[in-house]
């Protein structure tokens, strides 16, 4: 089942019940567009304004911004080796301890939608392309290598308001 689009006061009910090391992980994720497990993968010495990230997923390279007052946040939370480290300071906090979490947190506000950490990349193409008006630009921010994959994340706002109406029309099912 494919993650869902969120609206902004259904971010931040999410944001305040999470923990306050998954709160800033999911803060990043939204601010970056990186999946939860390159925002895990962060070190501490490439916290600057501007730094390049390799996706672990596609071993794509793409530079990210960290506008104040993120940077100094996960400045502080930083441990010696990871921005997120986990119980053992060696390894990183896991991205199955941010889903549970987000999950929970959905649970307890009763959300329908499927939501995941994964959801902020899609809040996040969305609000690109509200910004920008220009699908390459979210393309290449989202390190996607075809248009059509894009516009999966950057209409997830639209499909979100189709199903609202079919939901409130009575109808689950997609109408021909």
């Amino acid at each position: 089942m494919k993650t869902e689009y969120l609206l902004q006061r259904e971010v931040d009910l999410i944001l305040a019940a999470l923990t306050d090391t998954n709160r800033l992980v999911m803060r990043t994720a939204l601010v970056t567009g990186l999946r939860v497990g390159d925002v895990l993968a962060l070190t501490p010495d490439r916290l600057q304004p501007h730094c390049w990230v390799t996706e672990q997923k596609t071993g794509k390279r793409r530079q990210i911004g960290l506008p104040e007052p993120l940077l100094s946040d996960l400045r502080n939370h930083a441990g010696e080796w990871w921005v997120f480290p986990g119980r053992n300071p060696r390894k990183h906090h896991t991205r199955q301890a941010v889903w549970k979490d987000v999950k929970r947190a959905a649970a307890a506000f009763r959300m329908p939608q499927n939501v995941a950490p994964h959801s902020a990349r899609k809040v996040y193409a969305v609000e690109l392309l509200r910004k920008y008006g220009d699908i390459d630009r979210v393309r290449r921010a989202l390190n996607h290598s075809s248009e059509a994959v894009t516009m999966i994340y950057a209409m997830a706002d639209r499909q979100l308001e189709a199903k609202n109406r079919r939901r409130r029309n009575g109808s689950g099912r997609k109408m021909s």
